[in-house]
């Protein structure tokens, strides 16, 4: 059964970011929030963790297009080919924020992901997800909590969350509620941005 962890966002508690970085670091699954929607992730690096998120949503891992969390733009050069100035600009503009930006990957990506010529970017405005992947020291995976309900498509309450989620996951935090609108995806790996969906981030800026 999962841990069910109390994190402010406005001032997230080391004691209990360790508590969950350990989770991760182990293996497990954590489902946490972002600036958008509350996430189920695990440590990119671990293909056994990846495996499991790939079986609890019903694909093959080899065609997951999951996003990669990231405290900021310094990691980016870790799973990302060089990048030109003005898409630099571009993220520079737009992050931290609700968006998701899909990139060309480079020969550093974990072995699972190897195959994928591009990958989805975020660096949510959220302290608490920012603080989960410096605490690990690499990105975590991210994929969307999901709702059945037709009338609302993501779980915004973290209690609601723990119920569905206690028996499949090792640890949901409730960092408050979420949003119920998920992030705007971009296609910056070709000579023009396109957008791939419209979510929370406001296409203006682009």
């Amino acid at each position: 059964m999962a841990e069910f962890i109390k994190i402010y966002p406005d001032n997230p508690n080391p004691k209990e970011v360790r508590r969950v970085v350990e989770i991760l670091r182990r293996g497990g699954l954590v489902i946490y929030p972002t600036d958008t929607v509350y996430g189920l992730g695990c440590d990119i690096t671990n293909t056994k963790a990846l495996e499991r998120i790939a079986r609890i949503k019903g694909i093959k891992l080899a065609k997951a297009n999951w996003s990669f969390i990231c405290a900021d733009l310094s990691n980016l050069s870790d799973y990302i080919r060089q990048i030109d100035t003005p898409t630099f600009k571009i993220l520079k503009r737009a992050l931290p924020g609700p968006y998701t930006f899909i990139l060309p990957g480079n020969n550093n990506l974990p072995k699972v992901f190897k195959k994928k010529k591009t990958v989805g970017i975020r660096v949510p405005d959220n302290s608490i997800a920012k603080a989960l992947v410096e605490g690990l020291g690499n990105p975590i995976i991210s994929t969307s909590i999901r709702d059945e309900d037709e009338l609302l498509e993501y779980t915004t309450d973290p209690e609601l969350i723990f119920e569905k989620w206690e028996n499949l996951v090792d640890a949901v935090i409730d960092g408050g509620y979420g949003g119920n609108v998920a992030s705007t995806v971009i296609d910056l790996s070709t000579y023009e941005p396109e957008i791939i969906r419209e979510g929370k981030g406001s296409i203006d800026i682009f």
